[in-house]
């Protein structure tokens, strides 16, 4: 039996007007055949740059705003996210409860597939952080 090779998926970067602050050399959002990764998103104040103040409510609810803006960027909504992976640098577990309740807030009767994670420490010492995965197919 003959196979064909397959060609790899080409990973394009896709232009994000929206993202409040990149501190390193990588794209906000990839384009890989149907899928859509946007990268790690911190609670970054879009005009200053910096972290907003406040504590980790504070932090992932514009986490989450930034999300949003870079969603619209990329032509999706929540409603095309499959996967959330939540990176929180908070020592007291029992901030999981608001936590929660603000993501659901943010994402209403959508449920995608999620990991938390609790880390040391994530960029400029913000609290938290969302990757998102989005599965947009190309034709659509």
């Amino acid at each position: 039996m003959i196979h064909d090779e397959e060609q790899p998926v080409p990973v394009i970067s896709i232009p994000t007007p929206h993202q409040p602050w990149a501190g390193g050399h990588y794209s906000s959002a990839v384009r890989a055949g149907d899928w859509i990764v946007l990268a790690g998103q911190v609670g970054v104040d879009p005009a200053s740059g910096q972290p907003v103040a406040g504590g980790l409510l504070e932090q992932a609810g514009q986490a989450l705003a930034n999300v949003e803006a870079i969603l619209g960027d990329v032509e999706s909504s929540w409603a095309d996210v499959a996967k959330v992976t939540v990176f929180v640098a908070e020592d007291d577990p029992g901030m999981m409860p608001a936590l929660n309740a603000l993501y659901a807030e943010h994402l209403g009767e959508h449920r995608p597939a999620r990991t938390t994670v609790g880390v040391a420490w994530l960029p400029l010492r913000t609290l938290v952080e969302f990757e998102v995965w989005v599965y947009r197919p190309e034709a659509r």
